[in-house]
């Protein structure tokens, strides 16, 4: 598809994180941009606010008449709607140009030297890692972000189209659109098993992901993972690995060994061994890209994060308020153990939105476990996403497999009383649903509460 010849894009789920980047980048490129999305929320104000057009009816009355002409015009949607949607039925029996979010990726990335990043965890912070050290080296980058940096304030990284930065989504076999120069694989524990059916289905997958890269591509794999590529770790024989860790005032300072060098006494700021992993993997990529280790070595020391992975609300002495988006039980693994190795001492309350009934089904007992670990422990009820309930599956059940005795389902309603109730120094939210809505509103009351 030449997108030259396409004035009007159309976005449907133009709320969505990996979709509103795509939006922000055609807006860039002087295109017409417009789109529905369910509700109303920070990001869909954000691209009004680039003048944008979205709205939250799904009725054709609400699309513009220049977007209902099929010659000039694209059509993108998300796999999360619904098979009755409205305005995607028209779009569709009437013969208009129409791609899912991850084809058109495919497209605008092809000319470019593509660095993709996958892994059913990491995604997120590693491409976020890896655009932050392309730009601060002055690479001509477009990076395509699954969250907001907290550098950029944006999902988009724009500073030109040579290279390109991407997450490689193994979510409906998304990634498989992708033709990469570089990539990376940072983990592949089961996940999306109502798409895949079974963890070697998942794993195959990945496999596929592999053939896609262009030859004499470089892959680079997570020490340990059955695939083989230019390998990864921490404080082990990998290719790459990340030696003598030392915490000096909450900042990790590290050496990495490189098959040719060892870097010294590096500096990364996110809390989290997990994070020390993405941070690695990042740099990898970029040294072998072949930037400078001395430029890349400052630029990663102040790299910020991502909103709400492990992003911090209050950091007092006396209280800590932490947001994160770990939805699976070894993400939750990893916030326990980043906490744990911050503040030893402290008591932690978790407050754990699940996300989907069916990865709630399917990894009851693995959730039970990484929850049990945390001092104290509210439970949501079920975001179902883009599911219907399944019948015995609800936050009740899970709560009576969790074996920490402090334990309680908690409203909405009744969320920051009960948060107020506890004598925790650090609080917790945790999830991928709607969660996050909620996080501005807990951290106020805490605030007025603490004073």
């Amino acid at each position: 598809m030449n997108l030259n010849n396409i004035h009007n894009i159309y976005f449907i789920g133009i709320g969505g994180i990996g979709m509103s980047a795509i939006a922000r980048f055609f807006k860039s490129q002087n295109k017409n941009v417009a789109g529905y999305d369910k509700t109303q929320t920070e990001i869909t104000d954000s691209l009004e606010t680039l003048g944008i057009s979205v709205h939250f009816k799904d009725e054709m009355a609400s699309v513009e008449n220049s977007y209902l002409n099929k010659e000039n015009t694209l059509i993108v949607f998300t796999p999360a709607i619904p098979k009755d949607h409205e305005q995607l039925n028209y779009f569709k029996s009437n013969g208009f140009k129409i791609l899912k979010r991850s084809e058109i990726l495919g497209i605008i990335t092809e000319n470019t030297y593509c660095l993709a990043v996958a892994g059913t965890h990491g995604k997120t912070t590693t491409t976020s890692i890896l655009g932050h050290l392309l730009k601060s080296c002055d690479v001509e980058l477009t990076a395509f972000l699954g969250g907001i940096s907290e550098n950029y304030n944006s999902n988009l990284i724009l500073n030109g189209s040579e290279v390109s930065v991407v997450e490689a989504d193994e979510f409906d076999r998304s990634f498989l659109t992708l033709s990469p120069d570089m990539a990376a694989i940072t983990s592949m524990d089961a996940d999306h098993l109502d798409i895949y059916g079974d963890a070697s289905q998942l794993v195959e997958s990945f496999k596929d992901f592999t053939k896609k890269l262009k030859p004499n591509g470089k892959l680079f794999v997570k020490n340990g993972l059955l695939i083989k590529g230019i390998t990864y770790g921490i404080e082990d024989d990998a290719d790459y690995s990340i030696q003598h860790i030392k915490i000096e005032n909450g900042t990790y300072v590290f050496d990495v060994k490189t098959p040719n060098t060892t870097l010294k006494n590096i500096e990364f700021n996110l809390p989290g061994r997990h994070n020390l992993s993405n941070a690695l993997v990042a740099l990898a990529m970029s040294v072998e890209y072949g930037l400078p280790t001395n430029q890349l070595a400052k630029a990663l020391a102040s790299y910020k994060g991502v909103k709400r992975r492990f992003s911090y609300h209050i950091k007092t002495d006396g209280l800590v308020f932490i947001d994160d988006y770990a939805h699976h039980p070894e993400e939750i693994n990893a916030v326990h153990q980043a906490v744990r190795e911050m503040y030893p001492e402290k008591k932690v309350l978790a407050v754990f939105q699940p996300h989907l009934f069916s990865r709630t089904q399917d990894f009851a007992a693995e959730f039970a476990k990484s929850l049990s670990q945390f001092d104290q422990i509210i439970l949501l009820d079920i975001y179902p996403a883009r599911e219907l309930p399944i019948e015995g599956v609800t936050s009740s059940w899970l709560l009576s497999l969790i074996e920490n005795e402090s334990k309680e389902l908690v409203s909405k309603v009744d969320l920051i009383s009960k948060i107020k109730q506890s004598d925790a120094n650090v609080i917790l939210t945790i999830g991928a649903g709607d969660i996050g809505a909620e996080v501005s509103k807990i951290k106020q009351a805490l605030l007025v509460h603490e004073n």
